[in-house]
């Protein structure tokens, strides 16, 4: 019987694949370590009855601070199978952040994973009016429950007939969870989605040919489960049968890759652009034929296209491949049927790339107020190709507003709406059901959404001209000498750009251009540095508008992450703190 609320998964993975099928993967204590269907199961009922001993029913918030780990999902579908609503929350966020969406989601119970944690949520969590309980997953001390203590817990209490009347109550247009979007301007909102929601976006991702399901699959998750992205994919992972492995960190995502040799995985572009980096760095200590040979394959994969290539170009590639190619993905343990890509645009160089070597990029697109999935790139004829999000997903329909090319779509996957803010749904679901995404785009005669940047962000020059800096720093993040990077410029003459170098790459450059480095602090303020950048800038110049070339820079020593509350967890910017912090540099850079 397909499952029709989300902890309905766990009985539909036992009547798939039987009790011993193992559901996850994780490291810990130096080994690797299996939890089987049936073993899921069971600590869900037991974490569920602790739940209910401890006070919480139907409808109260838990929230849930984690990492990516088996316990995260045991604890989330216990939260869920008593009728509780899941607030999960980032653990890199800002304490004011914090303190905002404890409040405002009025949380009954705190689930937190480690000590670090903990130590700095509480002091939050104890000044609020709604907080009466404090978890913890690992061991901390003896005044906080442990999840190992919470199973006990359980077991004292557990009462099957109770839990099934509890599962029986619930609907499938029940809230699942408020997810808080980091959001780039004001307060986060809190997005609520249901058990239908989630468990349509399985059910369609099935019917996408996406996944090639004739055997079976092992999966690499190391991205967030908070995120909306990842939770959803996981969910369809149960869903389609598939094995999930937990990577140690994201430190040791290559290393987990060459252990496991997943067929899947999901990814953000950042992290393909760090293995692209490490790519091409490594070439860089070969000599002679050798290097010759290794930078004319790295050309080739960069000249990929997956829809059309001529007879020349496919013997070039087979000898790229056999030349280099099959060494990389052994060196880099790939045996992938293909990477979901999602989160932020995907350069399509780097797309073409990867699909060269062996590794095809899937793109995805979504946002948290549709669950997320909007678009995806599928294996059918016409379903991908670089610079493309892909087609609507099954059951998503997608239009382009006339006026301003806004992306609109409708479907399973748009959310019940803002909590505690109905003026603020209305503002974002039109009266026909429709919802505004704030992302301009088009379709092109495949039915393929190509998103042309955010609509708020685009600005317009004193000479007339707009400008969209989505695409401009999307294009420049190509260069290994930059690692973040805010295009500006309104009302002025020409764009500038605020540059946060990658230190270790613009140190080679310079020391081979003989110049001095010093310090990260002296780097910034080097002028011949400076103009090193700016040299490498102009080499995508060909890829703009004369408008839209960037004419200068200033560079900056500054951590540009969720923790300095800059950019959001999904790494995207927030335009308008980053320019408020950089107000005096703005105008420097315009006088």
């Amino acid at each position: 019987m397909e499952p029709k609320r989300v902890f309905d998964l766990i009985p539909y993975r036992i009547q798939q694949k039987g009790k011993n099928n193992i559901v996850f993967t994780s490291y810990s204590d130096e080994e690797w370590h299996d939890l089987t269907a049936n073993d899921y199961a069971q600590k869900v009922d037991l974490m569920a009855s602790a739940l209910l001993s401890k006070g919480i029913r139907k409808g109260d918030k838990v929230a849930l601070i984690a990492g990516s780990r088996p316990e995260w999902n045991i604890t989330d579908m216990a939260i869920l199978s008593i009728g509780a609503i899941d607030v999960a929350i980032y653990p890199t966020i800002s304490p004011a952040e914090y303190e905002y969406i404890l409040n405002h989601a009025e949380v009954k119970a705190l689930i937190i994973e480690n000590e670090h944690l903990l130590h700095k949520i509480e002091p939050i969590a104890t000044n609020t009016d709604c907080v009466q309980n404090i978890f913890t997953i690992d061991k901390v001390d003896d005044t906080h429950l442990s999840f190992d203590d919470l199973l006990d817990e359980g077991r004292q209490h557990l009462d099957e007939e109770k839990l099934q009347q509890l599962r029986d109550s619930i609907d499938e247009q029940d809230i699942v969870t408020i997810i808080y979007t980091s959001g780039t301007t004001g307060n986060p909102k809190g997005v609520m989605l249901t058990h239908r929601n989630f468990l349509q976006q399985a059910v369609n991702i099935k019917k996408g040919h996406i996944f090639n399901l004739n055997r079976d699959r092992r999966v690499l998750s190391f991205l967030p489960l908070c995120h909306v992205f990842e939770r959803t994919l996981v969910y369809s992972y149960q869903y389609l049968g598939l094995r999930i492995f937990y990577a140690r960190s994201l430190g040791s995502v290559i290393e987990d890759i060459q252990t496991i040799r997943p067929q899947v995985m999901t990814t953000v572009p950042r992290v393909l652009e760090k293995v692209y980096l490490r790519l091409r760095d490594k070439g860089k200590k070969l000599t002679g034929v050798n290097k010759r040979i290794y930078f004319w394959s790295v050309g080739v994969a960069n000249r990929y296209n997956v829809e059309h290539r001529s007879l020349w170009y496919r013997i070039k590639h087979l000898c790229a491949n056999v030349l280099v190619y099959r060494r990389w993905r052994k060196a880099l343990g790939g045996d992938f049927d293909f990477i979901i890509s999602g989160g932020s645009a995907i350069s399509p160089q780097l797309s073409n790339f990867f699909d060269a070597i062996g590794w095809p990029i899937f793109q995805g697109y979504g946002m948290s107020e549709t669950s997320p999935v909007i678009a995806v790139s599928n294996r059918l004829r016409h379903g991908r190709i670089g610079g493309s999000v892909g087609p609507a997903l099954p059951g998503v329909q997608i239009r382009i507003d006339s006026v301003n090319n806004e992306v609109c779509c409708k479907g399973h996957g748009v959310m019940k709406g803002y909590y505690k803010a109905p003026e603020l749904t209305a503002e974002i679901i039109d009266s026909d059901g429709w919802l505004h995404t704030g992302d301009a785009g088009y379709l092109d005669r495949h039915g393929r959404l190509f998103l042309t940047g955010r609509i708020k962000s685009l600005f317009k020059t004193s000479l007339g001209k707009y400008i969209n800096p989505d695409a401009v720093e999307e294009k420049l993040h190509d260069s290994p000498l930059i690692s973040n990077i805010l295009v500006v410029g309104e009302n002025q003459r020409f764009p500038a750009a605020i540059i946060v170098p990658e230190f270790t790459a613009l140190r080679e450059a310079a020391e081979k251009q003989r110049i001095a480095c010093g310090s990260d602090e002296d780097i910034v303020h080097n002028k011949a540095i400076e103009r090193l950048m700016l040299k490498e800038i102009r080499r995508f110049d060909k890829y703009f508008g004369d408008w839209e070339q960037v004419k200068r820079i200033r560079l900056v020593n500054d951590e540009w992450s969720p923790a300095t509350g800059v950019i959001t967890p999904t790494l995207k910017l927030k335009r308008g703190k980053l320019m408020h912090k950089y107000e005096d540099v703005i105008k420097e850079l315009f006088d």
